[in-house]
This record gives structure tokens, sequence and C-alpha cells, in this order.
């Protein structure tokens, strides 16, 4: 055990005539900190040759707050001003430069510095102190971080959904520090997991290294949906766009394959329905696993062979990890906090919010552009921040109808911003005869074309990827299951 373990505990006085400014003065209790530990790892700085333990230091974040008192604070940061300039550090170089900014008998004086590098002998235990030292910090800033919020829980008038977000915040940022500070790896770890992985992809050529979407055409040209990605998933009303979603959801759940091909566990899905209600979206999912008509069950002239089927579908579902919000007029504030604590409880591996322009805004004095740009811009935070696909359902504006033309990532309603934020773009379109629709409509009931037509074509179109081609995927339509197909493994469907 170091001489510094061994040593008794500061007195309380001491403690409070250490302590920074910034400590509070009328109360006895002190935060947490240990002198001891910042006094070694100074000195570690200082008589290491090498530089090695400062460049651990860096390499982990630490930065002057991490020490409890004002001298080692402005120690710490002259330490740091040394190496970045490239001067040898011992404790000449370090009084002279405390000296320089007029620090010196702040930090305890040349005494001071001495009497540093005077209480170890050896650096073997620097890493421990290290340790010791972030600790003590992050506690330092949990207590700071409680105390604020009772401080804003008192002050009237702050709404109370935007006061949990930032509070909720504020304590994950915290794990998240701590955690990023640990991650830091020499190169050859992700040199090794990359050559590992073009050695997989080596092996089996076209696999899917992200969630399945559920259609081999898009999976050929996507690999599946990824980490840190937002898909934004866009078309007119009535054209299906909770029905695909419903269908990636599905996919997840029961086609996930591994790297290799084979079976892997189903991905924990997350799906905010700020629209249609959870028990009419679980009604889609059984119909469409069942191939069950949703006209018959409306009618009441489902075959006994098909409600059996619709009890083994419920089966499966029940079984599996998806989760569905569907409260509706929710501002992306609240779906973030549901979202993160879902991701940290059930390890969620895609979230599908429907749809965008549904989402309150956090500002109802702002212009709705504002309001849906900052919720599209949230949106790419939470992907990143979750490390999981996030696909957003989006409207489209009537301006590719009333051209006649085939929608663009232009025509995204109430916000430009969308298109900048996202990933991938996919746009849903009818399928057209020379390029132009026959008859422009609001929904494909509508259509003269299509209507009493139970399956009809669907271009998903491709319009934006950011680490792959763009293009057109041919869809079918199934109306009566509320489902989409694959135009090149379509089978008749009773």
């Amino acid at each position: 055990m170091d001489k510094f373990s061994e040593r008794r505990q500061t007195s309380p006085r001491r403690q409070r005539e250490a302590a920074p400014a910034s400590s509070p003065a009328a109360t006895d209790r002190v935060p947490p900190h240990n002198l001891d530990a910042e006094q070694g790892l100074l000195a570690s700085c200082i008589i290491e040759s090498g530089g090695e333990i400062l460049n651990e230091c860096i390499a982990q974040k630490i930065n002057p707050d991490y020490f409890f008192t004002v001298p080692h604070q402005l120690i710490f940061r002259a330490l740091i001003e040394l190496q970045s300039a490239s001067i040898p550090i011992d404790e000449i170089s370090l009084c002279h430069a405390l000296e320089t900014g007029n620090a010196l008998e702040t930090a305890g004086g040349a005494a001071y510095v001495n009497a540093l590098t005077n209480r170890i002998e050896v650096t073997a235990h620097a890493r421990h102190w290290l340790k010791i030292v972030r600790e003590k910090y992050f506690l330092r800033k949990l207590i700071s971080t409680a105390t604020r919020t009772v401080e804003l829980a008192y002050q009237p008038g702050d709404d109370l959904g935007h006061l949990l977000n930032t509070v909720e915040q504020s304590f994950f940022e915290i794990t998240n520090d701590r955690i990023a500070s640990d991650s830091i790896q020499h190169v050859r770890t992700p040199v090794k997991e990359a050559e590992d992985l073009i050695r997989q992809l080596q092996e089996s050529r076209n696999s899917i290294t992200g969630v399945p979407t559920g259609f081999d055409e898009l999976n050929k040209m996507c690999f599946g949906f990824h980490p840190g990605q937002m898909i934004v998933v866009a078309a007119r009303p009535g054209m299906g766009k909770t029905s695909i979603a419903l269908n990636f959801i599905e996919a997840a759940l029961f086609k996930n394959r591994s790297a290799t091909g084979g079976a892997a566990p189903p991905v924990p899905s997350l799906m905010f329905s700020l629209e249609m209600p959870s028990r009419e979206l679980a009604m889609r999912l059984l119909c469409a696993r069942a191939s069950a008509g949703l006209e018959k069950i409306r009618e009441g002239t489902l075959p006994k062979a098909k409600l059996a089927d619709i009890v083994n579908a419920g089966a499966e579902y029940k079984d599996m990890p998806f989760y569905i919000d569907d409260q509706g007029g929710q501002t992306i504030l609240e779906i973030r906090a549901k979202a993160r604590r879902l991701v940290q409880q059930h390890k969620i591996g895609i979230i599908i919010i429907d749809y965008l322009q549904l989402i309150n805004g956090t500002d109802n004095s702002l212009p709705r552009e504002q309001q849906i740009a900052e919720a599209s811009r949230s949106i790419k935070a939470m992907a990143k921040e979750f490390k999981l696909p996030i696909i957003a359902l989006a409207q489209l504006n009537r301006k590719s109808e009333d051209e006649n033309r085939a929608p663009r990532m232009s025509d995204l309603r109430e916000s430009g911003s969308i298109e900048q934020d996202a990933d991938m773009v996919l746009l849903i379109d009818k399928k057209r005869k020379g390029g132009k629709r026959t008859k422009n409509s609001e929904s494909e009931d509508d259509s003269d074309e299509e209507n009493g037509i139970d399956v009809v074509s669907r271009e998903l179109i491709i319009a934006k990827q950011r680490n792959g081609p763009t293009g057109e995927v041919e869809l079918l339509f199934r109306k009566s299951l509320a489902r989409f197909e694959s135009a090149h493994s379509h089978g008749h469907i009773s």
C-alpha cells in the first residue's frame, strides 16, 4: 500500500482552508475530495521525465477543474501549458511558468512545489491516484447538479417537461463524461475490428450489417439501417408511411440475421405513434403477420382458419421486445426523455417516430418551420447519442401532385432542414406511366386506376444516402393487409 493510503484523513479545519472559493462556507459539509491523491498525481506529472503520466491525464480529459483546491488547479494548468509548448517539465520550469502567469504565490510558492515532489519517490501508483481524482470530481459534479436541480425546481413558471428533460440530460451527461474518459483506445483496436468486418463482408457478400429492412432490394442498396442514422420516410397522405414502418418493425423482430447469415436475436424496437392508437397498430401487425384481410375482419367474414393464424401471430408478438408509445401531442423533449429511459432499460435497437410534423414545438411562439427544424435536429442527435437508427416518418407537400411528377426531397413539408439532417431519405411514390401519374389524387383510394384493386405498385425512391447509392426499389402494396411486399418475391396471399 502506498504511503498516501496510510495517511490520516485531512482535518476539517485544513479542508475548509484548502477548499476553493466556490465551496459553500456556510456549511460544515465539505465536497468529496482527496488531497493526498491530487498531490501524488501532480508530483508524478512533475518528476516523470517522459511525460507519460501527464499524457495519460490529457487522454482521459482531465482538466484543472478535476482538482479540488485552487493551488492544485493552477499547478495542473501550468503543467498543461508547459507540455503544449514542448518545454521539459521539472520544478524549476514549473515555478517559472507559474511566476510568469502571476500564479506562483497563489499556488503556494516554490516551497509547495518542492514539497509536492518530496512526497513521493516513484510514480508506480500514479494511475491509481488518477482514478481517485476522477471519482471525487464526478461526485462533486453530481452534488452540484443535484443542487442546481433543486434551485430550478423552486423557480416559478418553468415548464415541467423542459425542466425534467434538462435535469435528466444533466445527469446523463455526467455518466457520458465518465464513460467517455474510459473509452480512449489505441488505434490497433479499431483497426483490428475493421479488419474483422472486412473479412466478414468478403466471406458473406451482400450480408446485412445493420437492422434488416425486410426488403431484399433495399437491403442490397443500404445493407440495413445502421446505428447513428436518421432515416426519413416521406410520402403524401394515404401512401402507406405507417404500413412500411410496421414492415420495418416486423423485419427487425423476425428477420434479423447475423453477419454470417445465421439467425440472431430480435432487435428490440420502440415506436412513437403520435397519430394512431396502439390497439390499431397491433391489429395491423397481427393481420399482416397472419395474412388476414382487415376488411373481412370488419365485416365479420374472416374464415376460422385465419382466426387461428391471428392467435398464433399474437403469441409470436407477445414474446417480442417491441414497445409502443401512442400519446399524441408530445414535444421532442418528451420523446427524447422517454426514449433515453427505454434505451437504457431494454437495449432498444431501432426507433420509429410516426410522424415528424405531429411533434409539438417546445416554443409555440416560433414559426412552425423552426419548430420542425428543432425536432429534426434533435432526432439526429438522439440517433448519435443512443447509437441506433431512428426512422422518422414525414409528410410531403402537394407540389409533386400539382406538377404531376415524382416527389423530391424539396417537397418535405414545413422544413428544409429535414433533408439536411437525414442520413437517408426514402420517398414513397405511385408507379407512374411514361414518367407521369395518370391522375392527381390526395390518396390512393381516390385513384380511378387503383380503385377496387387490392395489390398496387409502389416505388420506394432512395433520394439520399450518405454512404450508399440512390435509386428506386419497386414494391407492391397490399391494401387489404396494409402491408408492403417486394415486387420480385410477390406471391398470392389469401
